[in-house]
């Protein structure tokens, strides 16, 4: 909770994550409950893994992106059944729910797992019973996005995306859309123009982390290499302003991740990301947590952060809730719903501006 007269405003705020990758809210609890399950061994000449909490206590110290990758990639061997991908998804939805979070567009790496002999199928299946369990029982309305990584070939990526068009999960709704994540420096974005390329021919929603490690320039290689309708990260692209000024006028959602940015030394604190700067140059953003089992925080403690160190008014978050809802990629009747609810709310807490 943090210490803003804001703060219950921030909570009731309806909030649309959009950069969230489900194995990120893998918890060292549940990846110790898992491990023990399904009898994968964890590495013993590592001290970060004699116990959740100084799995936990690891966490906080992040060198890198790479770094984090390393534990990220170990984290996710425990899962190897429909039930583990259902079980993790679920906790999050949960979660997410009580921040206030009612639409999440998630991430998940299928490359991560069918790479270590867990079928595609498997990995969907779980994730998938999650997502109608979440739009059940809680009133969330949910989308997959599959993500590939960028570090594996892009010819890897292509047979992952024909697998995927092949068994109808695009078309059908079981995805909603692809995007690109992993290490970013090393691995320009127009590698995997190819890719893209298909998912445009055949009207997939596109996506790509773009600009937390890598510059503007790496921002733009996604823009132009693979026709991306939304920018992951973005917050390199500050240093150029024409960039922003591109970005603002297409109306593209930046999915921002403060906690992240913080956790993996992008930035000292989050009061150096350009929050203030896209604001004033009209950059629409969305805030998100990333991978918050990782990173210290899910979505509300990301928005508290951001509220503690810029001070935004009701109305300036009032304005990055709408743009979070029509950056969205749900249906036009589902924004209707969720504008009204942010107006309900705008309404309600108006007196504190």
């Amino acid at each position: 909770m943090c210490r803003s007269p804001l703060h219950p405003f921030l909570a009731a705020l309806p909030k649309c994550e959009h950069h969230m990758h489900l194995e990120g809210s893998l918890s060292p609890s549940l990846l110790f409950t898992l491990a023990a399950r399904n009898r994968i061994p964890l590495p013993t000449s590592d001290p970060a893994f004699a116990s959740p909490s100084a799995l936990l206590t690891r966490y906080t110290s992040f060198t890198s992106l790479d770094d984090f990758l390393h534990y990220y990639f170990i984290g996710m061997s425990v899962l190897l059944h429909a039930h583990d991908f259902e079980l993790l998804a679920w906790e999050y939805f949960q979660r997410a729910h009580a921040d206030g979070v009612v639409h999440a567009e998630v991430f998940f790496d299928p490359q991560a797992h069918t790479g270590r002999g867990v079928p595609y199928e498997t990995v969907v299946d779980g994730f998938t019973k999650a997502c109608r369990r979440a739009e059940q029982e809680l009133g969330m309305t949910t989308g997959l996005i599959l993500c590939f990584l960028r570090h594996l070939p892009a010819t890897e990526a292509e047979r992952t995306f024909e697998l995927a068009h092949q068994k109808g999960h695009f078309d059908e709704g079981v995805l909603m859309g692809v995007g690109l994540d992993s290490s970013e420096v090393g691995f320009p974005a127009g590698l995997f123009e190819q890719v893209y390329t298909l998912g445009e021919e055949k009207g997939v929603r596109r996506t790509a982390h773009a600009g937390e490690e890598g510059g503007p320039e790496s921002v733009r290689e996604a823009l132009e290499k693979l026709g991306i309708e939304r920018i992951d990260h973005g917050i390199r692209m500050a240093g150029d302003e024409a960039l922003m000024r591109e970005v603002a006028a297409r109306g593209m959602l930046v999915t921002v991740c403060p906690l992240s940015n913080v956790r993996l030394r992008c930035v000292k604190h989050v009061g150096e990301l350009p929050i203030r700067e896209f604001l004033q140059e009209g950059v629409r953003f969305s805030v998100n947590s990333d991978d918050p089992a990782y990173f210290g925080g899910y979505i509300l403690d990301n928005y508290c952060a951001v509220q503690e160190a810029f001070d935004l008014s009701v109305g300036e978050w009032v304005g990055i809730a709408g743009n979070s809802i029509g950056g969205s990629w749900c249906g036009e009747e589902r924004k209707g719903e969720l504008r009204g609810i942010l107006e309900e709310v705008a309404g309600r807490y108006g007196h504190l501006e």
